[in-house]
């Protein structure tokens, strides 16, 4: 028998992974400007973030928090993303916009 977590994740990581794409970063400014805007650090999975999200893992979610890999956008990245138009892979999980930078230089 699946354990009806792991059959939602698996479901959730379907969804998130369709609806994972990049976006300039001025098409976030609304989101942005209502707190709902998510960073998170290179090193980490955009979607599994997403679907922990979705299954509301609090401990996951503030172990990644202590450790400065998930925070919301900050002014100081948020301006600096805005001056630039930086383009950032992003997916959705309602009520959040989880962003992520990858630009290779």
């Amino acid at each position: 028998m699946v354990e009806p977590d792991t059959e939602r994740g698996a479901m959730l990581r379907q969804e998130y992974l369709g609806q994972t794409s990049h976006i300039p970063w001025h098409d976030l400014q609304t989101y942005y400007a209502h707190g709902s805007v998510i960073w998170v650090a290179p090193g980490l999975d955009l979607v599994d973030v997403a679907v922990q999200l979705g299954l509301d893992n609090v401990a996951r979610f503030q172990a990644w928090t202590e450790a400065g890999e998930v925070a919301p956008v900050s002014e100081q990245q948020a301006l600096a993303w805005y001056e630039t138009n930086e383009e950032l892979r992003a997916v959705v999980a309602a009520p959040w916009v989880l962003v992520q930078h990858t630009k290779i230089i």
